[in-house]
């Protein structure tokens, strides 16, 4: 699988495509350690993006963590986009805690989560912090020590995986990018389309009200498959086109949004429909990498070749 995602990211710039990113899920045979895979695909590759979707923060060290997207970052020469979060459902309970990690007094695990994040984005900044020895291994410049390599420009590069409207807020005011993917709180029993467009337009005026002085960056991720051959049909002529309820804890109630697989002409009819789409400005295909590279290759290029122009995408 990890070969297999460094040649289909390579097959996607060929192809035209923007950016390849990566799901990140432990305990699972995934991808679970997405640096080396960033770096990889960054020494492979020379325009696309390269990002994941998510990182579960609840899960990292976020000093640690500075060192290897800064790493990754300067291998692909600043076209990292890294999507973290407070994480999806997962494989075991309580993962993080085998990760060595347990919230503070009073907090949850999602706070657990945001923390982490909060400390990533203010070692991002590069500022020193720690105190040198003044017997070192290597001469140390004057004054207090960052955490190195740092790349610069990686802090605009940030996206924040939003599963409210609260969070989608809360991230626009930290200054990070929205990630929004196919599943949220249900918070107002609306189709998903309606209930995402929602949120970005709440993001959008909350980042506005923060004074951020640059324009933020929103993207949506969908299942859409053009049907145009047999192969197409076989695996997704039987799609689900209708929203999905149901749970992500005991707790919250979630909507699953619908997966698009049509004829060309009708699936271009459906997306136009899509309001989240339009208030995005990134959309993130989803593909099923486990039928191969060739595969996704096809469903990608059938998408930007017979999809996308009669949409207005670039």
């Amino acid at each position: 699988m990890l070969l297999q995602s460094i040649d289909l990211a390579v097959a996607a710039e060929e192809l035209g495509a923007d950016g390849a990113y990566f799901r990140v899920h432990h305990f699972a045979r995934q991808l679970a350690s997405p640096f080396p895979l960033l770096a990889a695909v960054g020494a492979r590759t020379s325009r696309i993006e390269i990002g994941t979707a998510v990182i579960d923060m609840r899960y990292e060290n976020p000093l640690y963590m500075i060192e290897d997207a800064g790493a990754a970052d300067l291998i692909a020469r600043g076209r990292l986009q890294l999507g973290i979060s407070r994480g999806s459902p997962e494989q075991v309970i309580d993962g993080w805690r085998y990760f060595g990690y347990q919230p503070g007094e009073g907090e949850t695990d999602a706070d657990m989560g945001r923390r982490h994040a909060e400390i990533f984005l203010d070692m991002l900044r590069g500022q020193g912090f720690a105190q040198p020895n003044p017997r070192p291994m290597f001469p140390n410049p004057p004054g207090l020590l960052r955490l190195e390599p740092l790349s610069e420009g990686l802090r605009e590069r940030i996206w924040w995986g939003a599963g409210s409207n609260a969070t989608a807020v809360w991230a626009a005011k930290l200054g990070m990018n929205l990630q929004s993917s196919t599943l949220k709180s249900d918070e107002t029993g609306e189709a998903f389309h309606i209930q995402q467009a929602a949120q970005i337009r709440a993001y959008r005026a909350a980042w506005k009200e923060a004074g951020h002085t640059r324009e933020p960056r929103v993207s949506v991720s969908r299942s859409i498959f053009a049907l145009v051959d047999d192969r197409d049909r076989a695996y997704f002529g039987n799609g689900q086109e209708e929203d999905q309820i149901g749970f992500i804890d005991e707790r919250t109630r979630a909507i699953f949004g619908r997966g698009y697989a049509a004829e060309p002409d009708r699936l271009i009819e459906q997306l136009k429909t899509d309001e989240a789409i339009a208030e995005a400005d990134t959309l993130l295909l989803t593909v099923p990498n486990q039928l191969g590279v060739a595969y996704n290759a096809h469903v990608i290029e059938t998408i930007l070749t017979q999809i996308a122009p009669a949409l207005g995408w670039r």
